[in-house]
């Protein structure tokens, strides 16, 4: 089958997760990205362990589908190369610290003359643009400037980071969609454009339901463990042996759940609990109450019982347990691949299922310079004169 983005050229000269995911994603899809490190030791996350056989393990999972090269853009022939690949490029990606790129002279405005329909997105912590545009800015720093880290946690203990990197996942989904609009209205126009995604505000675009309680009754959203701000029962509740997760939020399951499920009828017509918007203000009771017959039966009696009466229910899985679920191993959502370095490998499958134009995974992250003589031969460099670039140290070999 042919890919969506298959003849759409990236060059992606991001690094760590941010534009490397966006970049990954755009090549499941079929684009040709030509990656660019940064000379002489690559992407950081090469730095970053595990290693197998002296391949870190953080870098091949951001970084399939893509062609390497690992250039010297401290060098003008270093610079010249990568204009000759913007040249008849579409997409363009950075992730410097604002600033940076016009010290590079690969800034929007300078490559916009070499290619003027260049889609072109920078992924930075803050953005181009406000007071904080020249910081340095990390995912963690996103989430608490964001307020998740504030409402994330038990509501007597302190603030916790999301255990994922929220805002870098956040940041590299924005660019996607931004990225294929642009391409969409330059298939339509012929025009290129500049895009400007930052970290903070890609996680803080996703908190609508907080936004909604504070623009329409001015409540700041406060940390609930795993307890929904305006549902019950929606969170984790224990059992005899663990922890299960329980949604049974609207009338209809709620009455359900109270009849068929635990037993307890009356608690239908309980003053604390009759109505949704009741029950989330008595959650805490709510919790005492549930959790008072749930630790009768462990964890797989109460998960079956939920099922069979179409409640929403589910484990709280540790990670090792979510990677060898029969459901996520049906979705193929893990892939097993080979590396020319480490070997056999797993990683993460596609969570988007295309029937016309499916995602593809056609080859392993690269080593680093691995396509360097490969790139600058379409290029129309000859052999010797990539040699001398090598020797020049404009590029590793």
């Amino acid at each position: 089958m042919e890919q969506a983005l298959k003849g759409l050229k990236v060059i992606d000269l991001s690094q760590v997760l941010a534009g490397p995911y966006c970049t990954m994603v755009l090549g499941d899809m079929g684009a040709d990205v030509i990656k660019v490190e940064k000379f002489p030791k690559g992407d950081d996350t090469r730095s970053m362990g595990p290693y197998i056989n002296e391949e870190s393990y953080m870098y091949m999972m951001v970084n399939r589908n893509k062609r390497g090269i690992c250039l010297n853009l401290k060098k003008d022939q270093g610079i010249q190369i990568l204009y000759k690949l913007i040249k008849d490029a579409d997409v363009f990606i950075e992730n410097y610290r604002p600033g940076v790129t016009k010290k590079l002279r690969i800034d929007y405005e300078t490559v916009k003359a070499i290619n003027p329909s260049l889609i072109y997105c920078s992924i930075s912590g803050y953005g181009q643009t406000g007071p904080y545009k020249k910081k340095g800015g990390f995912d963690i720093m996103a989430q608490g400037l964001s307020g998740i880290i504030d409402m994330t946690g038990e509501r007597e203990g302190k603030p916790v980071k999301v255990g994922i990197a929220i805002h870098d996942i956040a940041a590299a989904q924005t660019a996607i969609q931004s990225i294929l609009a642009a391409y969409i209205h330059r298939l339509k126009s012929g025009i290129g454009q500049y895009i400007d995604v930052s970290l903070v505000d890609s996680g803080l675009a996703w908190t609508v339901w907080e936004a909604a309680a504070y623009f329409g009754k001015e409540e700041v959203p406060r940390r609930n463990g795993t307890a929904h701000r305006v549902s019950a029962p929606y969170q984790g509740y224990k059992t005899k042996d663990g922890f299960i997760l329980i949604g049974a939020a609207n009338q209809k399951l709620w009455e359900k759940f109270c009849i068929h499920v635990v037993n307890k009828p009356k608690w239908v017509v309980d003053e604390r609990f009759l109505t949704n918007s009741i029950r989330a203000h008595h959650v805490d009771e709510l919790e005492i109450e549930i959790e008072s017959v749930l630790k009768e039966q462990n964890s797989l009696y109460w998960l079956d019982l939920l099922d069979r009466h179409g409640i929403p229910s589910g484990p709280i899985y540790s990670y090792d347990q979510t990677l060898s679920d029969e459901h996520i191993l049906s979705r193929d959502m893990i892939l097993a691949y080979d590396h020319p370095v480490a070997g056999a490998m797993k990683t993460l499958g596609f969570p988007a299922k295309l029937s016309e134009t499916p995602a593809q995974f056609k080859n392993p992250a690269p080593l680093l310079g691995q396509h360097n003589r490969d790139v600058l031969t379409e290029l129309g460099y000859s052999e010797k004169e990539i040699n001398d670039l090598f020797a020049n140290n404009v590029f590793n070999n």
